[in-house]
């Protein structure tokens, strides 16, 4: 099952210059617990972003910029990486940039989106869905450094693609 995770402020703002926009230690929280032990999707940008590797947890990389990675597997066509997810009977957890959130939008069957009440500058944006097809559900309501946000599970409705 292809999942998506991320962050995103009031107009689906992601980041900013390469960077998370904002920092809260609930969401951060939410991330581990959520990407743990899974194998974890990400272009080439949200890889080089990385401060340090994510133990415990199996890198699929796509990229045609990156020629090798250090550790876990690089793919090089969206259409290969498709296919090798769909064989698989585990959660797979898309953890960005915005051009994967957008490709793999149809395909995901949840979204962890930590909606955070507020607005910032960004450059990246998780791409606009049609929330009217999915279930909706509150996992988290919290307030830190005077920002409120709530991490909620979007759960589609109906046959995936």
């Amino acid at each position: 099952m292809i999942s998506m995770i991320a962050a995103i402020g009031q107009n689906n703002e992601l980041g900013k210059d390469n960077k998370l926009i904002w920092h809260l230690k609930g969401d951060m929280q939410s991330f581990k617990n959520l990407t743990m032990h899974k194998k974890i999707v990400m272009g080439a940008n949200t890889y080089r972003s990385l401060p340090q590797r994510l133990e415990n947890r199996e890198y699929l990389v796509l990229s045609k910029s990156i020629k090798e990675i250090p550790y876990g597997t690089l793919y090089h066509d969206f259409t290969k990486l498709l296919n090798y997810l769909k064989t698989l009977d585990e959660e797979v957890m898309v953890i960005g940039g915005s051009k994967l959130y957008e490709a793999f939008l149809p395909y995901a069957e949840r979204l962890y989106l930590t909606e955070i009440k507020a607005e910032s500058p960004a450059d990246a944006y998780f791409p606009n869905f049609a929330k009217t097809n999915y279930k909706r559900r509150v996992l988290v309501k919290n307030q830190e450094n005077g920002i409120s946000y709530e991490i909620v599970l979007y759960e589609k409705k109906g046959e995936l693609k």
